[in-house]
């Protein structure tokens, strides 16, 4: 009896340890090692992977950061200390320094550019726009492809090395930002109140969000309120059109790699959406001012829907305290998947070949940024002080995680703007593809003949 006693105590405190293992009370392996390197068992093992350390000293070399604004590291927060805690502990162990050059947009690209071209880059890690960097620089072997020093996530944004800054296979592009541009459709929630129109967060609840609904709310909001046969309150601010936030809600492109995109069947339901827009005259109308006035227009408080970026909306909360501003993603076009959000314009840090060592420039910056954030997701700042509805807050983020990227500024004489002014004028969309693809072709092989 005594044994039988024994044993059973014996097999309960192994099933015990089993379940704590099972519980997660086990410590994680070490995926941040590589080949089954120990790392030491007294320190805290990452579940993620880290490049493991390295021993180099760069002889008080200062490494320029280059950028349109200064991007030195502020201490505003418990994560962007921790991150400057970081860079100096590295820049004793490693005998470096650190100096952040900033240079004016207007200027900014003709004279990076030249560096690179002189074999004499301005700074070690520059940041570089998509559209003059993909294909042009890297086709004339000017950047480093750094995909091989990013595989740790906490530290680098995956999208951009990966997918946005790609070319032919290789990553020329990175970052340290977690988080994604975030734009769609800010709108103001007291006069939709007013107005008594379905509330727009309804439509994305039902997953009924998109081009048709997004129409019909706009066209309910075009109101003579004061029954002076003018109309006084307009359901959308749009300007010229909304081509940008078409195509990417749609997962459009106007070109595709060398190829110019006019005749896809996505791109044809984008064309065919604002011309609707325009035929149908659903926006309020323009009165002759430049690419402010759709923001201006929404400031009056008469004007329901805006299509913007979540950086204007501290703008917008400052300037009508009266009002509720609120946010929903672009609505979907009739070939999308998901929610999403689109840069025209995107941008990246690169490292210049004439740069030595980046696998050193990129372990320092992996080293800089891999930090347990006390947020809960990247943009968790930036929204919460943005927004006190949390559906706000879930559909900001809800866009964010679908971002695209267009390339179509890549070609300087792409009739970007030729189109949008045929599509307004009432020009069908057959008319409008005929007339401009052989000149969109062009303008693409221009640059891919360089």
């Amino acid at each position: 009896m005594r044994l039988n006693k024994v044993f059973l105590l014996m097999l309960t405190s192994i099933l015990i340890f089993v379940l704590a293992a099972c519980n997660g009370d086990a410590k994680p392996t070490d995926s941040g090692s590589k080949d089954g390197e120990d790392k030491g068992s007294d320190k805290q093992v990452a579940d993620y992977y880290q490049t493991p350390e390295m021993d180099f000293d760069m002889g008080g070399r200062t490494i320029k950061v280059v950028s349109w604004w200064d991007m030195t590291i502020p201490e505003d927060n418990p994560d962007n200390i921790k991150r400057r805690e970081n860079l100096e502990a590295l820049k004793k162990k490693h005998n470096f320094e650190m100096e952040y050059i900033f240079i004016d947009y207007g200027e900014y690209q003709e004279k990076v550019v030249a560096s690179l071209l002189a074999g004499e880059p301005i700074g070690d890690i520059v940041r570089l726009g998509k559209t003059y960097t993909i294909p042009s620089l890297v086709r004339q072997d000017l950047l480093w492809p750094i995909d091989e020093y990013t595989k740790n996530p906490n530290a680098f944004n995956q999208k951009v090395t990966n997918e946005f800054m790609q070319y032919e296979g290789r990553g020329y592009g990175f970052t340290e930002d977690q988080s994604n541009f975030v734009s769609g459709i800010i709108y103001n929630r007291t006069l939709m109140n007013e107005l008594g129109i379905t509330p727009l967060q309804d439509y994305v609840d039902a997953d009924n969000w998109n081009w048709d609904t997004f129409i019909q709310v706009a066209k309910e909001a075009n109101r003579d309120t004061n029954n002076d046969g003018k109309t006084d309150v307009w359901g959308l601010a749009q300007g010229g059109g909304l081509m940008d936030q078409a195509l990417y809600s749609n997962e459009a492109q106007l070109t595709l790699g060398d190829k110019q995109n006019l005749e896809d069947p996505k791109t044809i339901e984008v064309l065919n959406f604002n011309s609707r827009l325009a035929t149908e005259q659903v926006g309020r109308p323009s009165e002759g001012g430049d690419w402010t006035e759709p923001g201006l227009f929404f400031r009056q408080g008469n004007t329901l829907m805006y299509a913007g970026a979540q950086w204007e909306v501290g703008g917008f909360k400052e300037d009508m305290p009266d009002y509720d501003i609120g946010f929903v993603p672009f609505p979907k076009g009739p070939s999308a998947t998901a929610y999403h959000t689109g840069e025209a314009l995107f941008q990246s840090l690169t490292i210049p070949k004439a740069v030595e060592n980046p696998d050193q420039l990129m372990y320092i910056w992996e080293k800089i940024f891999d930090i347990d954030s006390m947020y809960d997701y990247s943009l968790q700042a930036t929204l919460e002080s943005s927004y006190t509805n949390e559906d706000d807050i879930e559909n900001a983020r809800l866009a964010s995680e679908g971002m695209l990227v267009l390339d179509h500024n890549t070609f300087p004489n792409f009739p970007y703007y030729e189109i949008i002014g045929e599509i307004n004028a009432g020009t069908s969309v057959s008319t409008v593809i005929e007339q401009f693809k052989a000149q969109a072709q062009a303008a693409i092989d221009e640059v891919y003949a360089q």
